[in-house]
């Protein structure tokens, strides 16, 4: 008995020399022995529009050595013989055999046609297999041509009768070159009248005028089309005319005695009723609404009210409001407590005139008037207000 528990210790004590010993895992070493870690395959590509006719994609294969040959194929959504539901399965044809270059790249390229590409979205897999490295990536073929607009001096509008011309901006960018050809812009002052159609030279600012359109007809439809040899490009674009004729709404209070007496109403900034940037303010107990003794001491500066009603406000109507101002009996002074709380107005500074309508929203007597008030009918008044 005491010979067999001595066997047992001998075989256990050689059994875990043994495994002290004993590598599981082979990791491969650089020189000094510390381990050697690999880096990950990785992709870089042309890109596609559909003013392209083909894409190239170069893989970086750092685990392959220069002369292995590396086959590229294209992957798509396809549907399966005998199937009712698409596969991602290569396209039969776009197999190709390529040589791992000495800085470990390789570059395949394909056409449209070959990626099966035909509409906006359309998208392949391209994939790099061999014996020591692979590597995928996805290629989409998107929109060569963008619009941006309507615009004036940069910033975004809504269409307004009689309110001057305002563009639209129109980027082209296929990926093989610069684009060089002219843009046709075909327009419809309705949906089932005829294209009229109009090139301009790439770079144009294309533009639009709510006098663009015909009595009774708010709706205007555009197409933009763009062209590289066979390839088109095409944007549409609705855009609707007579909008409420004022952009900006504008709001706050009047504060009497404080830094807050008067407004700029040309950036709506409340400041000192003295400061030479107030347009009107209120200097007494009484509230009264008045021009600021410093924008009335500069030549041609004038501002003036005529009473209005709140139907006229809501509906925010620049040619309705100018015509009631000029309809009705002007008065230098608005007095917030006196019943009528919706006032038009004209403006002159600058050299230009500003129509708007101004309401009082509430009062604090003796302390305060909050008001509200819009303004803005043309694009270039627009840029100018902020």
């Amino acid at each position: 008995m005491k010979n067999k528990i001595g066997l047992t210790l001998v075989t256990i004590a050689a059994l875990l020399q043994s495994c002290s010993k004993q590598e599981y895992v082979n990791i491969p070493r650089n020189a000094d022995g510390s381990a050697y870690i690999t880096t990950v395959a990785s992709t870089t590509n042309t890109g596609m529009t559909t003013l392209d006719n083909g894409f190239s994609v170069t893989a970086t294969l750092p685990n392959a050595k220069a002369g292995d040959e590396m086959v590229a194929e294209l992957l798509a959504q396809q549907l399966p013989v005998g199937g009712s539901a698409t596969q991602l399965l290569p396209i039969a044809g776009t197999q190709k055999k390529l040589i791992v270059g000495a800085d470990l790249k390789v570059t395949v390229s394909y056409t449209r046609e070959q990626a099966l590409f035909k509409n906006v979205n359309d998208q392949v897999t391209v994939t790099f297999a061999g014996k020591t490295e692979s590597a995928f990536t996805t290629i989409s073929m998107g929109l060569a041509t963008s619009v941006k607009g309507p615009l004036y001096d940069g910033k975004a509008v809504n269409i307004r009768r009689n309110s001057g011309a305002a563009y639209f901006e129109v980027a082209v960018a296929p990926k093989a070159a610069a684009y060089t050809g002219n843009v046709t812009v075909l327009k419809r002052n309705g949906i089932a009248l005829a294209w009229t159609p109009t090139d301009y030279a790439y770079g144009t600012k294309i533009p639009i005028s709510g006098d663009d359109y015909a009595v009774g007809k708010d709706t205007m439809y555009y197409a933009f089309v763009s062209k590289v040899g066979s390839f088109s490009d095409t944007v549409r674009m609705t855009v609707f005319a007579n909008a409420p004729l004022y952009q900006l709404t504008k709001s706050g209070t009047m504060v009497l005695g404080a830094t807050t007496g008067g407004v700029n109403m040309l950036d709506n900034s409340v400041v000192a009723a003295s400061s030479d940037k107030a347009i009107i303010a209120v200097s007494s107990a009484s509230l009264q609404i008045t021009k600021s003794a410093a924008f009335g001491a500069i030549s041609g500066n004038d501002i003036s009210f005529v009473p209005s009603t709140s139907a006229l406000y809501t509906a925010g109507n620049a040619a309705d409001i100018q015509a009631a101002f000029d309809a009705g009996t002007s008065t230098a002074i608005i007095d917030p407590i006196a019943g009528v709380p919706v006032y038009a107005f004209k403006m002159i500074t600058g050299g230009n005139t500003y129509y708007g309508i101004l309401r009082i929203n509430s009062v604090v007597p003796g302390t305060s008037v909050a008001y509200e008030y819009k303004i803005g009918s043309t694009y270039a008044q627009l840029a100018i207000l902020k």
